[in-house]
């Protein structure tokens, strides 16, 4: 499948979901792919980004992903971003840091959702949670403390 293939899929498959500040969840997406291609990604991280949470928000299945006409390092990332239900955050970093290409995917992935402009939207109580989840996850997967300003 061509990236633009993935992106129209990732869409579709999203297309009703909203972020938890009410955003199409869409926008997301793209920054997550945009903030992968613009930290040096291939088009596989890439096309990986534009799913990273599709099996996991049961947008597509398991089998979908299996039959897709993607690269099996695609779909490897994929299911290495994919959390499980319970599972403990270092057993999703480990996960992730045991497979190649999808810390930057991850890398991405939290620096925009831990955009300073997207967490404002937020209620107090919530923002001040997810801050705390999101760094100790980079400090999990050895990103720093901060995400980089100026990139989604």
């Amino acid at each position: 499948m061509t990236l633009a293939e993935i992106e129209t899929i990732a869409r579709a498959a999203h297309a009703t979901q909203k972020d938890k500040a009410g955003r199409p969840y869409a926008e997301h997406l793209r920054a997550v792919a945009e903030g992968v291609r613009v930290r040096g990604g291939d088009e596989e991280q890439i096309a990986a980004a534009w799913l990273h949470d599709a099996v996991e928000d049961d947008a597509l299945s398991e089998e979908w992903l299996r039959e897709a006409a993607l690269t099996e390092r695609t779909k490897r990332i994929v299911r290495a971003l994919t959390k499980r239900a319970g599972e403990p955050p270092e057993a999703y970093a480990a996960r992730i840091l045991a497979t190649p290409g999808a810390r930057l995917v991850k890398q991405s992935d939290l620096a925009h959702n831990a955009d300073p402009s997207r967490l404002a939207l937020l209620d107090e109580a919530t923002r001040d949670r997810l801050e705390r989840k999101y760094a100790h996850m980079r400090g999990l997967l050895g990103l720093g403390a901060t995400a980089e300003e100026g990139i989604p």
